[in-house]
């Protein structure tokens, strides 16, 4: 079946155009000793891989479309990568000691990915699930700017919400040992949240339709972000969650 993300246009807007908010989720991440090798599942164009590399002295990005690779080898060059799905990692049992999946699952059958995940983890390893929204300038008026930058370009299908309470853990061998939100606030000027905003789905999405052309929905948004961003620098709001899951001993 075909990807919304199976584009050039993606992944170089994936690798190159967006803020490192994976790194500032990731930053307060302690484990109890360093990893020997990490896994992140549905890493897209390897910015989520490159944010491991602190945490992890090998570390192997996995994503299920091919097209979203292209730059991996400048994002995160010190990375492997592989081509695969969350419910079926091609990986040998308890092989990492740490991984992690960045909005990933939400697109996967959860029940089959969380046992693939415990299968691949070590006894002791530990899983860093965790999300974010898309970025949203702060203030009043942006946030208007916003709901009609959402209206003209809708997410594609495909997504679904994960509420992390009510994760389908029994039987998979994973228990949750501690969940909460974050929000990390970015400082962007008016061309970088313009290159960030033309870098999601749903522009992406809008133009390979033909509802737009990438000309038109880059105007669009330029001509109105300027007055969003009229005083020069805004701080960009990211809200999301981060959750910590291990083996459970039990299984």
């Amino acid at each position: 079946m075909a990807s919304v993300y199976d584009s050039e246009r993606l992944a170089a807007g994936y690798a190159f155009d967006r803020p490192p908010v994976h790194r500032h989720i990731l930053a307060p991440v302690r484990l109890r000793r360093p990893a020997g090798r990490a896994l992140d599942i549905g890493c897209g164009a390897g910015v989520s891989t490159a944010a491991l590399a602190p945490l992890a002295e090998h570390v192997v990005g996995l994503e299920p479309v091919p097209a979203m690779l292209a730059h991996r080898r400048s994002v995160a060059p010190s990375a492997r990568f592989a081509v695969g799905a969350a419910e079926r990692l091609p990986f040998a049992a308890a092989s990492f000691d740490l991984v992690a999946a960045a909005g990933s699952l939400n697109y996967a059958d959860l029940a089959p990915a969380l046992a693939e995940v415990a299968r691949v983890l070590t006894p002791d390893g530990v899983f860093l699930l965790y999300d974010f929204s898309t970025g949203r300038p702060a203030g009043d008026a942006p946030e208007t700017w916003f709901e009609e930058f959402r209206r003209r370009f809708p997410s594609p299908g495909g997504w679904r919400p994960l509420a992390v309470e009510e994760l389908p853990l029994a039987g998979t061998g994973l228990r949750l040992l501690d969940h909460g939100d974050v929000e990390i606030p970015v400082p962007m000027a008016l061309d970088d949240y313009l290159r960030y905003v033309l870098s999601e789905a749903g522009v992406d999405s809008a133009i390979a339709c033909g509802a737009v052309t990438a000309g038109q929905a880059r105007d669009w948004c330029r001509r109105t972000l300027a007055e969003v961003f009229r005083g020069g620098e805004r701080a960009v709001v990211f809200r999301g969650y981060l959750a910590t899951l291990a083996p459970d001993a039990r299984d």
